[in-house]
């Protein structure tokens, strides 16, 4: 007799009880209005300290007005993919724009950064290569390896040394060294220097996802990439996104001519998908330009970084080392991190709970994210919440 194929909802219902239990349901808000770091949720203004809009740049109204130009002039659909005859003159001027910011020769735009670190992967490596990533890589890059069919080896997070082992347990094909720039769910930025000298040594192109960094660190806000002082020999390929710290949406991957133009030829996720619209395409190629030259936002970013770490050092909230706009309160459990959630937000603050799988069992916190557009009497507040709201649930929790 045949085996009984497992039912599929019931496989859904059992996962969902288990998700329950765990206090690991995830669940959307509705947000209404949006002005600055203000969102209008359930009726209620609340301040956003869980977005990406690190520079402020996501309602400015130069980048706005660009976007609104375009949309006037082009529609609002991208119409085909690129290759067809999707590529727009925005999209041309936004890709120069950025390889020239980056100190790249080229870059290709993609429609999210996810797409863009699959098509890295599924263009360059094969079965019978490797991929070596920090374990705390963005799950775009994991996902990306097992697309490709490669052999993915991790090593422990920002160990280059580690990088380099794994690196030698694969000798034959050939590997890649994929890492994010700045770590999403920590806000520290990998070693990349010793990296890319692991890289060298086991002839492997170092791939770096820079979505957190571009627009925030380096000179100029080039990214961590550029504050590690290194170029497109070390670093062939990197990716920019357009949806943080610039506000919009998208990515561009920037780095060696040839290898631009073979994504461009043969990845899958840019062949087979409609491009970007091109007012999109505009209104970030605005923001590119305000983020080159307004250099007081990273100014103010800096120094809001500075005010949270020590107003949260003074209040004893458990901190990760992170001088990136990243700022993780550890909470321990799930329950805990949640019930903290809650109190700030009936505070009138909105930051997210990060719990497993996308953090480590036992590391479930509180993702602070600041912005330029932030105001320094915002962010006390917050640190004062953010004690209040330790404060009632551990009472609870003893009591």
């Amino acid at each position: 007799m045949a085996e009984q194929r497992p039912d599929l909802r019931r496989r859904v219902q059992s996962a969902r009880s288990s998700a329950l239990a765990d206090d690991l349901v995830r669940r959307r808000r509705v947000v209404g209005r949006r002005d600055g770091v203000r969102l209008e949720v359930d009726g209620r203004w609340l301040q956003n300290f869980c977005g990406n809009d690190y520079l402020g740049l996501a309602q400015q109204f130069q980048v706005v007005d660009a976007l609104q130009n375009a949309a006037s002039r082009d529609g609002a659909g991208g119409v085909a993919s690129h290759l067809v005859c999707g590529h727009h003159v925005a999209h041309e001027a936004l890709e120069r724009e950025v390889a020239d910011w980056l100190g790249t020769p080229r870059a290709l735009l993609f429609g999210s950064g996810y797409l863009a670190n699959l098509a890295v992967q599924q263009a360059l490596l094969g079965d019978d290569d490797a991929c070596v990533q920090d374990r705390l890589n963005h799950a775009s890059l994991i996902d990306a390896s097992r697309l490709a069919g490669c052999r993915l080896r991790r090593y422990p997070h920002a160990d280059a040394e580690g990088a380099l082992r794994q690196l030698k347990t694969v000798p034959t094909g050939a590997a890649m060294l994929a890492t994010d720039g700045v770590f999403s769910m920590d806000g520290d930025v990998a070693p990349l220097r010793q990296l890319a000298l692991a890289a060298r040594m086991q002839s492997a192109l170092l791939y770096v996802d820079d979505a957190h960094g571009v627009g925030v660190l380096g000179p100029g806000g080039r990214g961590s990439v550029a504050e590690a002082k290194l170029g497109v020999e070390e670093v062939p390929l990197q990716l920019a996104t357009l949806g943080k710290a610039l506000g919009g949406y998208g990515a561009v991957v920037a780095g060696d001519t040839d290898l631009i133009e073979h994504l461009a030829g043969t990845a899958r996720p840019y062949l087979y998908t409609t491009a970007l619209p091109p007012a999109q395409a505009a209104a970030s190629l605005a923001a590119v330009k305000l983020a080159r030259r307004e250099h007081w936002r990273r100014d103010k970013l800096v120094a809001h970084v500075q005010r949270f770490r020590d107003g949260a050092r003074r209040v004893g909230l458990q901190l990760l080392p992170s001088d990136t706009p990243i700022q993780p309160v550890l909470c321990g459990g799930n329950a805990r991190a949640l019930d903290m959630a809650a109190h700030l937000e009936a505070d009138g603050f909105w930051v997210a709970a990060i719990r497993p799988p996308t953090v480590p069992e036992g590391r479930a916190r509180l993702r602070v994210t600041l912005s330029a557009v932030h105001g320094d009497e915002q962010v006390d507040a917050l640190v004062e919440a953010l004690a209040r709201a330790r404060d009632r649930v551990d009472a609870l929790h003893l009591g």
